[in-house]
């Protein structure tokens, strides 16, 4: 238990907080508790190494603590911003003030981080990769054959400079978050049960519902007798907390190469509630993610043995959560920077 000293977590940040005299400072220390990498997410990551009942036990007082430091950091910003409003002196007293506005978390940001929180809660963890990655990794690895469309030209951005070739293999943008499962099963041994967030590029002509780049989040998780049912309930949660309780979800039979079976799952249309509106295009369903259980040629692929392992996995576009959620008709909106629309968020 000595690596969830959660009381002298709190007294660190009662001290630190202390010498703190800037927004800027307190930005930077809140990042160092409570941002993606910081000392929370850290000792929500190890979760997954305990127990059941002490998971849950640690699970419960990792939330308490993160909600103290959450209400110490709003206490000291508005201190400080009461401070800096009590020195300004000015100049002329008939003139207006100016307000130094703030910047606020990019919806995608937002989602991406919502989306990991409830992942945490489960007892993933969060890893990341290169965006420039090799072919075996993005393709090979993950049973994509030569003759898979998405290897073609067209469908991938490949680097062309045979300068930046690791171990004669061909480079490219990754064309989805999927080549991290390969990275990290190669590295850790199972149980493994991990979330992976990031950008990735496909040459797509820009329209309302493509973008050359986005993001997605890829999930996979690798044990003793893992069943298609323990992926279904995993994805319910994930449902129910991302768009409320009342969700409907259903699973679609569908191919992968890197998963068998292999499913797209929806949800009942968040705005008709399943009876047929023109955004679920009368259907009463939305796609939000495909999913299955990891293909035993991906497992040998990384020297796992598909006899005494099974595991799932499933990716989701970032892009699609968030406009199905705030109900967003327009992917380029996203990424146009038009202040009119970001701060809605």
């Amino acid at each position: 238990m000595h690596n969830f000293d959660l009381f002298q977590i709190e007294k660190s940040l009662e001290q630190e907080i202390k010498s703190i005299n800037s927004l800027k400072e307190l930005e930077s220390l809140r990042v160092k508790y409570l941002g993606r990498k910081g000392i929370i997410n850290q000792l929500t990551s190890k979760l997954a190494l305990l127990p059941l009942e002490e998971r849950r036990l640690q699970g419960q007082r990792i939330n308490l603590l993160k909600e103290k430091l959450i209400s110490i950091f709003s206490s000291k910003e508005d201190q400080l911003k009461l401070s800096s409003e009590i020195k300004l002196v000015p100049v002329e007293v008939g003139l207006p003030g100016i307000i130094q506005s703030l910047g606020k978390i990019h919806p995608l940001n937002k989602v991406i981080e919502e989306i990991c929180d409830v992942f945490l809660r489960m007892g993933f963890s969060i890893a990341e990769g290169p965006e420039i990655e090799t072919e075996y990794n993005n393709f090979t690895g993950l049973n994509i054959d030569l003759e898979h469309p998405s290897r073609d030209v067209f469908d991938t951005f490949y680097i062309e400079d045979q300068n930046l070739k690791f171990k004669n293999q061909n480079l490219l943008l990754r064309s989805h978050t999927s080549p991290v499962q390969i990275r990290v099963m190669k590295e850790r041994k199972p149980p493994l049960a991990v979330i992976v967030p990031g950008k990735v590029y496909r040459p797509d002509a820009i329209d309302a519902s493509h973008s050359f780049m986005f993001h997605q989040i890829e999930g996979f998780l690798v044990d003793k007798d893992v069943k298609f049912s323990d992926l279904k309930g995993t994805l319910y949660l994930f449902a129910k907390e991302i768009f409320g309780k009342d969700i409907k979800m259903r699973f679609r039979p569908h191919f992968f190469p890197f998963t068998e079976p292999s499913a797209e799952v929806d949800i009942s249309c968040i705005i008709c509630k399943g009876k047929g509106c023109y955004v679920c295009k009368r259907k009463g369903w939305l796609e939000i993610l495909g999913a299955g259980m990891i293909h035993p040629q991906v497992f040998r692929n990384v020297g796992y043995n598909p006899i005494h392992l099974s595991g799932f996995a499933f990716g989701m576009g970032i892009e699609r959560i968030a406009m199905l959620k705030y109900g967003i008709d327009d992917i380029r909106l996203f990424f146009e920077n038009d202040l009119r629309f970001l701060e809605q968020f």
